[in-house]
């Protein structure tokens, strides 16, 4: 019996539906990877077929279904700008939302390629973005102002002395002429040691005792309680390690001591104590000064800002001292808060996570 001999044009119509099944499995592959990459976007997409039914909508984008509060805002201004794409308006607005929290939102609005219909709304959230451009022009305009108070007075008293012959009189402004310099040197010093913390991604690090970390910055500012009569205490709860910059957690620790003796009156008192409960090292420094009010307590640790301009600048402060220790502290995965009552005090406090070094680091440490 003869082998049946298949009929060309079968094969070819069967090589056809196999040519096609390929071809709508790959559409569908892309269809489903262009849907996960929408999908895994921070900006939040919803997209709508020429009736305005909704056909797409991503994680990032799901806040503003069956939203509430401030969102339900959003949502609105999101079904508008739709509105307005299926019109063939392309169109974008800036949200402002109270929260909390409070955000910001930029929206815009395009419509889909000409003969498919639809229209793709774009939701994305700027208040980091503004936030940052805030900090940085405020930054800008601060460091211009407390730059531009020392060097001023430098040149008015420059002037002065070249225009008097009377020791008696330029002695007093020469020495005025060094503290202001002192100032200007204290405010780039302090301005140096903020970029260095906030763009050295892995400081240099190692085991160091707590106690040592603290005994270094408390010599430093030992002198200036004696001459200010205020009586610096020290308790060590811990003899835990730390596993830190050196130099930046001193210089954290350092400004805090610092900050207390100047806002402390003669006859008054320091308190450095250190502790490590639940796997965290802790370091609170308490005075028994001015204290805070309670409208300053947000802001105290942001550059520049002043509880009392008056008094920080006579005793030379550059507003700049709590902002190190916040970055430090941030920089080591930790935090620093305050409590204070006013006329009677403040405690600042660090915290550290206590986590174990690097193997290779502790190798090297007690090789």
């Amino acid at each position: 019996m003869s082998p049946r001999r298949r009929d060309p044009a079968v094969e070819e119509a069967s090589s056809s539906v196999a040519e096609f099944l390929l071809q709508v499995e790959s559409v569908a592959a892309e269809r489903d990877r262009l849907a996960d990459t929408l999908s895994a976007s921070a900006e939040g997409i919803v997209v709508v077929d020429d009736e305005g039914r909704e056909i797409f909508r991503n994680a990032a984008a799901e806040r503003f279904r069956d939203a509430r509060h401030s969102d339900a805002v959003a949502a609105a201004a999101i079904e508008s700008l739709l509105d307005q794409a299926l019109r063939g308006e392309a169109s974008e607005q800036d949200l402002q939302l109270f929260g909390p929290p409070r955000s910001l939102l930029h929206l815009r609005a395009v419509p889909l390629a000409e003969g498919r219909g639809g229209a793709a709304v774009f939701v994305d959230d700027i208040s980091e973005i503004k936030r940052v451009e805030s900090v940085r022009r405020d930054f800008v305009a601060n460091v211009s102002h407390e730059l531009k108070t020392p060097i001023g007075a430098l040149e008015l008293l420059a002037e002065t002395i070249v225009a008097e012959a009377d020791p008696s009189v330029t002695r007093p402004l020469a020495e005025r002429m060094v503290k202001e310099a002192e100032r200007l040197g204290r405010i780039v010093d302090d301005l140096l040691d903020l970029s260095v913390i906030e763009t050295r991604e892995a400081p240099t690090r190692a085991l160091i005792p707590v106690r040592a970390l603290v005994d270094e910055a408390v010599d430093r500012l030992r002198p200036a309680a004696m001459i200010g009569g205020l009586e610096l205490d020290v308790h060590h709860g811990t003899d835990a390690l730390l596993f830190c910059d050196r130099r930046q957690v001193v210089s954290a620790i350092s400004n805090l001591l610092d900050n207390a003796v100047k806002y402390t009156e003669p006859g008054g008192r320091i308190e450095v104590a250190t502790s490590s409960p639940l796997g965290r090292i802790v370091v609170t420094v308490t005075d028994s000064g001015i204290g805070v009010p309670g409208r300053d307590l947000e802001r105290i640790f942001e550059r520049f800002y002043r509880v009392d301009q008056a008094r920080s600048r006579d005793t030379g402060g550059t507003g700049l001292g709590l902002a190190i220790v916040r970055n430090v502290a941030q920089a080591h995965g930790g935090e620093v808060s305050v409590t204070s009552v006013e006329g009677q005090g403040s405690t600042f406090t660090v915290v550290f996570p206590a986590g174990d070094a690097p193997a290779d680091v502790l190798a090297e440490e007690w090789a």
